[in-house]
């Protein structure tokens, strides 16, 4: 179990909510995927449904990769998620002043890898379903 995460069980982490956490811990330094690549990549869930995870138990992964489609920081989580975007190199895009706005959704954007995601005594590991 991950630093900060409950464990399983009826009052704790479900399979979904585990599951999410897994594919957020395996995403690389530097790369970041959206809300709804999660759901997607689970074949499983929404955007909402991950950022309901994240919310609750999010704090014990690395949380800053797991991000808005457009690429635009979190709300009141900005200083932190930027020094983090800043330290792991992963792409921005300017704003009009030429600060860092949002995320380069086209370059910082991870597909996932199957192997890459950490398997659970008990199960499986997380695995896309085909469409």
């Amino acid at each position: 179990m991950t630093a900060g995460r409950p464990a399983d069980g009826p009052a704790g982490l479900g399979d979904f909510a585990s599951r999410v956490l897994d594919v957020a811990e395996s995403i690389p330094a530097g790369r970041v995927m959206s809300y709804g690549d999660i759901a997607e990549y689970l074949g499983e869930g929404g955007p909402r449904q991950v950022g309901r995870v994240m919310a609750l138990w999010g704090g014990g992964v690395a949380w800053w990769r797991v991000v808005h489609a457009d690429g635009s920081l979190l709300a009141g989580h900005e200083r932190t998620a930027l020094a983090s975007y800043q330290a792991e190199g992963t792409p921005m895009r300017r704003n009009a002043g030429g600060r860092p706005g949002r995320l380069d959704m086209r370059r910082a954007r991870w597909p996932g890898e199957i192997s890459a995601v950490p398997e659970r005594p008990g199960r499986p590991a997380a695995v896309p379903q085909e469409n």
